[in-house]
């Protein structure tokens, strides 16, 4: 019991100790250099496969979002070892926390090495009544997909060797999230950006078909974190998309909830494929990009606008059954 209410009040560790197949759980690390050339997406985690533990393994994927090559580094289960009560993870030899991450890869698939490190970091709240993104929802157990936010934005320091060259972090912007779960959603939408023309401003919003109970449905959550005011619009704050439309060049969504009126539009952009889990595999899958944009407008119900600004190296991911999740 101690260890499952630590896990709901702390997203950002690991829940996995004692959990059978089919699992997942990842963490998100987003990683952009100062002059915005670089951009790197590291996601450590584990899987553990129904229906045959040979499955099981544990991971790191590393996405080049300006090449769109992505690597999918495998490491036996046994490799992945982590802390029960805060975010201290390693995988093999590299090492990821909530200060820093340290690799150490070198596969078949590629060669990365180096340390960065996080500071100024804007962690995510989390309390017994909203325990972080997640709010409520996260008190239930029966949730096919966990999500939580770790870091909304922090500065970086340090140099990763990439393949042979060296990547200078330094004066750059990051980003943490994670996910955790027995399936990633059968639709959803994705973005995030944390580089606004003003400073210390991040965007994390995601919509996606929500399975509970014998029921589907179309459930959000969003955080905006700008001037030291967090906003947050989520199904349960009674939040509502009044639109949501995608073709083949943007995505436009506009929300109401608490006074206020958020209008994104994010342009699509060429990306790598990951790789994301299913009950039976990690499935290479899910395209993501680190080049979109989203022009993101935040004004009150009166018409008072608060920000019009474009958040630039965006991340998005626009996967599965959208026409589920689409309004008029």
């Amino acid at each position: 019991m101690l260890r499952y209410l630590r896990g709901v009040l702390h997203p950002e560790i690991y829940h996995g100790f004692g959990r059978k197949a089919p699992y997942f759980e990842g963490w998100y690390y987003k990683l952009v250099d100062a002059a915005r050339g670089r951009r790197l997406a590291v996601i450590p985690g584990i899987f553990k496969a129904e229906g045959s533990e040979t499955g099981d393994h544990s991971f790191i994927q590393v996405l080049d979002g300006m090449s769109g090559r992505a690597s999918y580094h495998q490491y036996p289960a046994e490799a992945f070892i982590a802390h029960p009560e805060r975010l201290d993870v390693r995988v093999g030899n590299s090492h990821f926390t909530a200060e820093h991450i340290r690799l150490d890869i070198d596969t078949l698939d590629g060669r990365v090495a180096g340390e960065v490190r996080f500071a100024e970091r804007a962690l995510f709240p989390s309390t017994l009544w909203m325990p972080g993104i997640m709010g409520p929802f996260a008190w239930i157990p029966a949730m096919e997909c966990y999500h939580g936010l770790v870091s909304l934005d922090h500065r970086l320091d340090g140099t990763l060797t990439v393949d042979g060259a060296p990547w200078d972090f330094g004066g750059g912007r990051g980003y943490i999230e994670k996910d955790w779960g027995t399936n990633f959603p059968s639709a959803y939408v994705w973005m995030q950006s944390n580089h606004f023309p003003t400073p210390g401003t991040s965007l994390s919003a995601s919509v996606a078909m929500i399975p509970l109970y014998g029921l589907k449905f179309p459930g959000f959550i969003i955080a905006f974190w700008h001037a030291g005011t967090l906003y947050r619009w989520a199904t349960y704050t009674g939040a509502k998309i009044e639109h949501l439309s995608l073709d083949d060049s943007h995505v436009t969504w506009r929300v109401r909830g608490g006074g206020h009126i958020l209008t994104l539009v994010a342009e699509r952009a060429s990306g790598g494929l990951l790789k994301a889990p299913i009950r039976t595999e990690m499935h290479k899958r899910v395209d993501e990009t680190m080049q979109s944009t989203v022009q993101l407008k935040l004004e009150t119900t009166g018409g008072d606008v608060i920000l019009d600004a474009l958040g630039d190296c965006t991340a998005l991911e626009v996967h599965g059954e959208i026409e589920k999740l689409v309004t008029a």
